[in-house]
């Protein structure tokens, strides 16, 4: 079978990272915004929480839309959501306010990313488009957090600041050039969309009413979930980006407190774990097909048991390997069971609505467990045992999937005979 992508999907993966990068540089800066205005350490992950609510919220309604517009146009108008969110912060907005507007444009831009990809390569090239997709979203993170590290650094900062010290941007703020800086990589990941091809896919009209959608959203999600491949999939990935959603913070705050790294520095050690997951990635992408995702799901255990390890260590250089160890394992986990989790999805309901639906769970899981991080950061819980918390609960989750998986699949083949 020929292996290349179609026409535009390499444009999708550009426009994707650029707009990722944005978003995880931005993340950086207005938790320094949030240092300026001399606010409490726990506000950091209440960014994440407003950014990640509108998933939420607007479930029931992206997925539709995703389907009843050209996916690549929905994404350039999304782009511009988040850019409001930018602008909000320059004109002195409170930045989870700010935020709430970026997460607003972010909802409604993965159904149609995931959407996109899933229509145009088809069952054969999921799990390698996946790890293309999820290669790039790793490595924007991992640029992001870099590029976002730089943006708040001091020594940049003056620089940057001179530039604009007698524009019409000039304020109270020394991070408003950074700002302008990302509205820029903004607007380059929307030129970037509106030059990706309509895939040709095309779907029934449905009701614009918020009650029908609603309803309609709740018999997607049920059915889904009611599915045995694709509530597996849901589950890990559930679990799986509620964990990396809180483990941004997590190892801010570690870097923080256990390695005495400054902001700045401490973004940058972000970067092992992304190098990790585009290693992990893009293994499984070259050697994991569809109907093998289940066999991956061991290492969401072993995922779960590193977290106490990396929260003894003190020692920088023993930190870096490790936390790269553990992208490296969550990049293997999550490319074929998200690919596993689309196929399902798109046979079962359509492009838009599987993604709406999985974004729908995935960031309700980020939601708990960061309104549960910052609770626990908010009562002055020691960072060690709380990652130790974290990741024997995540490990118990995955053991517990992982033998329901297999008694399923022991199930399939039937009993074994015995030997004559």
């Amino acid at each position: 079978m020929n292996g290349r992508m179609p026409p535009g999907f390499y444009l999708i993966i550009a426009a994707q990272f650029a707009s990722a990068l944005a978003d995880n540089a931005l993340l950086i800066v207005s938790i320094a915004l949030l240092s300026e205005q001399g606010l409490p350490v726990w506000w950091a992950p209440l960014l994440k929480f407003v950014f990640t609510i509108s998933y939420v919220v607007l479930a029931p309604f992206v997925g539709p839309l995703a389907d009843a517009f050209p996916k690549a146009r929905l994404m350039a108008w999304m782009n511009g959501v988040k850019m409001l969110g930018v602008v909000a912060l320059l004109l002195g907005m409170n930045p989870l306010l700010a935020f709430t507007i970026a997460g607003l444009g972010a909802a409604a831009y993965a159904p149609a990313k995931y959407g996109l990809i899933t229509e145009m390569v088809g069952a054969q090239r999921l799990v390698r488009a996946n790890g293309w997709l999820e290669v790039s979203v790793v490595c924007a993170a991992l640029l992001g957090a870099v590029l976002g590290g730089v943006l708040v650094n001091v020594g940049v900062l003056d620089k940057l600041h001179a530039l604009f010290e007698s524009g019409a941007l000039d304020s109270t703020s020394r991070l408003v050039p950074s700002l302008v800086l990302l509205l820029l990589v903004y607007i380059v990941a929307g030129l970037l969309n509106i030059w990706i091809p309509h895939s040709g896919a095309r779907y029934p009209a449905t009701s614009l009413d918020p009650l029908v959608l609603i309803h309609d959203f709740i018999r997607a999600n049920r059915t889904l979930w009611r599915d045995r491949e694709g509530g597996l999939s849901l589950a890990v990935t559930t679990i799986f980006w509620g964990l990396g959603a809180t483990l941004q913070f997590v190892v801010l705050k570690w870097a923080g407190d256990v390695l005495n790294l400054p902001l700045d520095q401490a973004a940058y050690l972000q970067a092992a774990v992304a190098v990790g997951v585009v290693v992990g990635a893009a293994v499984a992408g070259r050697w994991v097909v569809l109907h093998q995702a289940r066999r991956v799901l061991p290492a969401g255990i072993l995922l779960g048991l590193m977290m106490p390890i990396v929260s003894q260590v003190s020692s920088l250089w023993v930190a870096i390997p490790l936390l790269a160890f553990v992208g490296v394992v969550g990049g293997i986990l999550v490319v074929p069971l998200n690919a596993l989790l689309q196929h399902r999805g798109f046979t079962l309901l359509s492009a838009g609505r599987s993604v709406a639906v999985q974004g729908f769970n995935e960031n309700l899981s980020v939601l708990c467990m960061l309104g549960l991080y910052a609770a626990l950061v908010a009562a002055d819980m020691p960072i060690s045992p709380l990652m130790t918390l974290f990741g024997v609960a995540i490990a118990m989750a995955m053991a517990v999937l992982t033998r329901a998986a297999f008694r399923s699949a022991e199930a399939d083949h039937g009993p074994r005979q015995p030997h004559r």
